[in-house]
């Protein structure tokens, strides 16, 4: 969307809001609401959250029709999923709950790391939004920001009380995640919370062999890998199929990640 037409639209929230605006039924403008974390291969992809996010119910209310989740509530999900920060902020000052959710579980913190919008986040957390709060797809906060490579908003959860044992809809951890997508920095910062090095997932992969099976060789992923293993990952931990590390390494033709498996006596 051009600058001046962005500016337009914010102009147009911001004045159907105003005092009176808080107090109105409907919901804002609807926007989209992003991607879950990535799929794992040899299982079906998670369902894409939908593209505008919809009342449900507020926690605690279970059974109650959709429309229990009030105007001001509704209205903040649509504005952190727009990642307006401070339309953010100033329904939170007007008594917008953190923890209201939509139909599929997705808070207003959800549904800005979802877009990457990292102002609106950083608000909602500041607010008290449960960082350990899953959605229907079984992403928290902190799972989803370690998955996306949301360095500064892994952290921030963390600060703000992240369960490093937390699990995804693979049974993966916040390390599984971003070791799967080559993310040192991330990876550093969990390793340094206590995320469990060999934690053995659905599929039977530790954050290791995804970050070799699912890598591409490259220097971020040898980064990885040489993290993982200075942490005391276990080399030889094999596959389903028995298959260890450093052969997984070796068939892919990675010569530098087989010399440093076999520092370690991987085989």
């Amino acid at each position: 969307m051009p600058a001046p037409a962005a500016r337009a639209r914010r102009l147009m929230v911001a004045e159907a809001l105003g005092l009176s605006g808080l107090l109105l039924g409907g919901a804002l403008l609807s926007g989209p609401a992003g991607v879950s974390m990535a799929a794992r291969p040899g299982s079906s992809a998670p369902a894409s959250p939908s593209s505008s996010p919809r009342p449900a119910t507020q926690p605690g209310s279970a059974g109650r029709p959709h429309n229990a989740l009030s105007a001001l509530n509704r209205n903040l999900l649509t504005a952190a999923s727009l990642g307006d920060a401070a339309l953010v902020r100033k329904l939170l000052g007007a008594g917008a709950s953190p923890h209201a959710a939509d139909e599929r579980g997705r808070t207003a913190l959800l549904l800005a790391l979802y877009q990457r919008h990292g102002e609106a986040a950083r608000a909602l957390i500041h607010a008290g939004a449960d960082v350990n709060h899953k959605d229907d797809q079984a992403n928290s906060a902190f799972l989803l920001a370690a998955a996306s490579g949301q360095v500064e908003l892994v952290r921030l959860t963390l600060s703000h009380g992240a369960d490093p044992h937390s699990t995804d809809r693979y049974r993966g951890t916040a390390l599984t995640a971003a070791s799967q997508h080559g993310n040192p920095e991330v990876v550093k910062l969990l390793l340094q919370a206590g995320v469990p090095v060999d934690h053995v997932n659905a599929l039977g992969w530790t954050a290791l062999l995804e970050a070799i099976v699912l890598g591409d060789g490259s220097a971020r992923y040898e980064h990885v890998v040489q993290l993982l293993l200075d942490a005391g990952a276990d080399a030889n931990l094999a596959d389903r199929d028995g298959v260890t590390p450093t052969r997984h390494a070796r068939e892919r033709g990675y010569k530098t990640m087989v010399k440093m498996l076999m520092r370690v006596r991987g085989h």
